[in-house]
């Protein structure tokens, strides 16, 4: 029977599994998140005692949907690659269609489909300009963005239309108990998403045309499709969740989702998605999302200004990035 070597440390096998699954959990790209997420909660727990009662998580849940749908989104295109700056103008542009549509006479249903449609639309031209010239993503959705904005306004007449009576807002607003129906929305779209993307080929596609494009092609994988597709998914839920807000709030805005988009990007990174693409998860998203809302309720309750929400997102979004290499780091040094 062969004698360790001399010096050697000898580990238990109880240790040997602790061992691993501690480098499992900081090989996980959500660790960071699951950190900030932990410390963020703790703190303004004890600030303000009262921000983990019942009322405060479930107003956090509540006005968790239209980012957490953006967010998703982005963090999917991130995935395969590209980015989309454009989303916060498609969040405003597509319920101004839905209800001009509408007030010509268009049946609610049929408006809501149509102007969902020309969400999936902007994503899918940002996707070909994009493939099709060989443009940076960046430049071609920083285009889109003021193009969408501006078509938003010019549908409002530079002032909102009035929201249309009967419009049946109730499937995606209304009130299950204390939480709004578009909170099972998103949860629903999130497993949607999660099991495309960890349980099928598609989701192996997107993140190998995001992770390794050339062994991508190598291996016969479509990218172009693959991100055309991401493209027009994006813009789909970005859209959707400008409705839902628009049905909330009963109240069109040619400024809605103004500044989304960096909110969005920020939450994707702060849970773990890499932005050289390849790297990301449904979960990731959502603890991204639910991080920027409990620091937007914990200031708040906190009586902090809201000015400083901003400052918080960019500390949160480079701290997190450091995290994860910090963590990275120390997983890499435990598997040598």
């Amino acid at each position: 029977m062969s004698q360790p070597a001399p010096g050697a440390t000898v580990t238990s096998p109880g240790g040997q599994r602790r061992r691993a699954l501690t480098k499992r959990l900081l090989l996980l790209p959500e660790i960071s998140g699951i950190v900030l997420l932990v410390l963020v909660t703790t703190g303004f727990a004890i600030v303000a005692p009262a921000f983990l009662s019942m009322r405060s998580v479930v107003n956090i849940l509540n006005i968790m949907p239209e980012l957490g749908l953006v967010a998703l989104g982005t963090t999917i295109l991130i995935i395969a690659g590209e980015f989309d700056l454009s989303v916060g103008s498609v969040f405003a542009l597509v319920p101004m269609v839905m209800l001009w549509l509408v007030n010509l006479g268009v049946p609610p249903a049929a408006a809501m489909a149509l102007s969902l449609i020309v969400g999936m639309a902007i994503g899918a031209a940002n996707g070909y300009i994009t493939l099709h010239f060989a443009i940076p993503s960046f430049i071609t959705t920083l285009g889109m963005l003021f193009i969408a904005r501006s078509l938003a306004v010019i549908l409002s007449n530079l002032a909102p239309p009035a929201f249309p009576p009967g419009m049946p807002v109730d499937f995606l607003v209304a009130r299950i108990d204390r939480f709004q129906v578009s909170v099972i929305w998103l949860l629903v779209i999130c497993v949607v998403a999660a099991v495309i993307l960890h349980r099928t080929k598609i989701g192996n596609w997107i993140y190998a045309t995001g992770g390794a494009q050339q062994a991508a092609r190598d291996m016969g994988i479509n990218t172009r499709a693959v991100k055309l597709s991401c493209f027009a998914a994006c813009s789909l839920l970005a859209g959707f969740a400008g409705m839902i807000q628009t049905f909330r709030m009963q109240a069109p805005m040619a400024s809605a989702g103004d500044g989304i988009e960096l909110q969005a990007i920020a939450g994707a990174v702060i849970g773990g998605t890499a932005l050289t693409g390849g790297v990301g998860s449904v979960l990731g998203a959502l603890l991204g999302t639910i991080l920027l809302r409990v620091i937007d309720t914990g200031m708040t309750m906190s009586r902090v200004d809201a000015n400083w929400f901003q400052l918080a997102i960019g500390v949160l979004t480079v701290l997190s990035v450091v995290v994860n290499v910090v963590i990275r780091g120390r997983a890499a040094r435990m598997r040598a």
